[in-house]
């Protein structure tokens, strides 16, 4: 072998599956990373990847080098470390992806504090709540709500979130208090609209571990929790919020919780990332800080009955 170089750009490849993402990872031209990997398959003396016009995929043999090579890469990264390169912090530049509303409203307050800690680190983080494929797209980690469907990724769970639904004092006041799921046909009451199939997302009730979900919608309906929190809030109507969307606007008096009897446990909050991350210190520190300061009883989960 040559030297590392090789090994790193064929990881890139093998990730991407594509020459031209993997070209713009590394700062090198298509041209370059195609010459490259032809050449480590000379001195190999195998195939390592099928190429054809559309796609990059690979070979048996390709397969089993690319899980060596990741241990390889994954160990030296590691005595890096070990030898005094930032050992007390992690280093370099960090990619993360969060879902929007929990992202902004639970993991950017904590991010001053991790930073701190870390001087050397740059952080780059995505806001969005589309899927993400952590190995194409080159995000070291990501915070997924619901369980992974991404066999490869390694998960931490943080939490699990729970929804309640909310109203105003002074909605309850003018309009009273719903009892029972089947009560909330009489209310105004506001859903969460899936824009790309036009229904509405289940509320979802739970009665003794029983589920007993309640689709519901009403004359406004909106893609976005933090507009559905404000709405409930100025008094327009009854609305389906997470507890850490809510909690805020609920220690404030803005919004009281109803039907507590219903509320059950909702998905679960995890941080994953890929195990060719597994050893980079720059992700473990970042994993482990979130399972510090998010596990256990979230500030935001006391506002629950």
């Amino acid at each position: 072998m040559e030297n590392l170089n090789a090994l790193r750009v064929f990881v890139h490849v093998a990730e991407t599956r594509s020459f031209t993402q993997a070209a713009k990872r590394l700062g090198l031209t298509s041209s370059a990373v195609s010459k490259a990997i032809t050449r480590l398959e000379q001195e190999l003396d195998v195939r390592l990847l099928h190429r054809t016009t559309r796609s990059v995929g690979l070979t048996n043999d390709g397969a089993s080098f690319f899980e060596h090579c990741l241990q390889i890469l994954g160990q030296i990264e590691e005595a890096e470390n070990l030898l005094g390169r930032a050992t007390s912090s992690a280093h370099g530049r960090l990619r993360v992806h969060l879902p929007v509303g929990f992202g902004r409203r639970v993991i950017m307050p904590m991010l001053p504090r991790f930073l701190k800690q870390h001087p050397n680190l740059v952080l780059d983080a995505e806001l969005s709540d589309r899927n993400v494929d952590l190995a194409y797209e080159g995000i070291d980690v990501a915070v997924q709500i619901g369980e992974p469907a991404d066999a490869r990724l390694i998960a931490r769970k943080l939490c699990h979130l729970r929804f309640m639904a909310c109203a105003s004092p002074q909605y309850l006041a003018q309009h009273g208090e719903p009892r029972t799921p089947e009560d909330l046909d009489g209310h105004h009451c506001m859903a969460y609209v899936l824009m790309h199939t036009g229904r509405y997302r289940e509320w979802p009730f739970s009665k003794n571990g029983v589920p007993c979900p309640k689709t519901v919608s009403g004359q406004l309906n909106v893609n976005n929790a933090e507009s559905l929190l404000e709405a409930a809030s100025s008094g327009l109507g009854i609305a389906m919020i997470s507890n850490f969307t809510a909690a805020e606007a609920i220690r404030a008096g803005r919004l009281r919780p109803i039907l507590t009897d219903y509320v059950g446990e909702g998905p679960p909050v995890s941080v994953v990332y890929l195990p060719s991350r597994n050893l980079s210190i720059k992700v473990r520190a970042f994993v482990n800080f979130l399972v510090d300061e998010i596990s256990g009883n979230p500030d935001w989960d006391k506002i629950m009955p």
